[in-house]
């Protein structure tokens, strides 16, 4: 018997679409030369990935880090098809590492591409704060490891989702359309009411401001 709860609150699939259509956008600004556009989205980005880490600590309870942060054995029973009923719910170990890592790639590129400078059309907003040797090795990384990085982990996304609906039959992108997930279990939902939305919306205004703070 099926049981339907909410997995994905509001917040996080916000989140998730709105970061989907940056990564789009700066890949194309980037390419097309669109500067001020590629940092503007650069800059979204930051705020973004700020707000789900402030979220991954009080948002939705399977949108929370200590939902996905699996030991090893526990990566290592899923891949042997020993996993725990809670994997099926939320992200699973596989899906933590994609998390995680994409958090983390996203954060070194935001990064490095505020203190670059490519010495042709654009200079970060804080290079100034840094020598000319680091700027350059930022630049560097930026273009020509970190978008790699970052465009192979999406495609390696999309391949995930696609495996698992035809070889598994499950659709991991419903449910982060609608939020909600047919579970083969009971299963606690995540919490996504009217004050969990405007707690996520005061935390993403501050998330932005501090942005632009420090861009400023």
């Amino acid at each position: 018997m099926a049981h339907f709860i909410r997995v994905w609150d509001l917040p996080t699939r916000l989140f998730h679409w709105l970061l989907v259509a940056c990564v789009v956008g700066l890949v194309a600004t980037g390419y097309a030369g669109k500067m001020q556009w590629h940092s503007r989205l650069g800059y979204t980005v930051l705020a973004l990935v700020a707000f789900r880490i402030v979220w991954g600590f009080v948002g939705g309870r399977w949108s929370r880090f200590s939902s996905f942060l699996y030991a090893p054995g526990s990566v290592i029973a899923y891949l042997r098809g020993r996993s725990h009923p809670d994997h099926l719910v939320g992200h699973n170990p596989l899906g933590a590492g994609s998390v995680f890592a994409m958090l983390l790639v996203l954060l070194a590129q935001v990064g490095t591409g505020l203190i670059s400078d490519d010495e042709i059309a654009f200079q970060g907003p804080l290079n100034r704060l840094v020598s000319s040797s680091t700027g350059l090795a930022a630049t560097s990384y930026h273009k020509n490891v970190g978008q790699w990085l970052l465009i192979g982990l999406v495609v390696l996304h999309v391949a995930a989702v696609l495996f698992y609906l035809w070889k598994k039959r499950e659709n991991l992108v419903r449910p982060m359309l609608v939020g909600d997930k047919a579970v083969g279990h009971p299963a606690l939902p995540s919490r996504d009411d009217a004050a969990t939305r405007l707690l996520a919306l005061v935390l993403t205004l501050a998330c932005a401001a501090g942005v632009v703070w420090l861009v400023k």
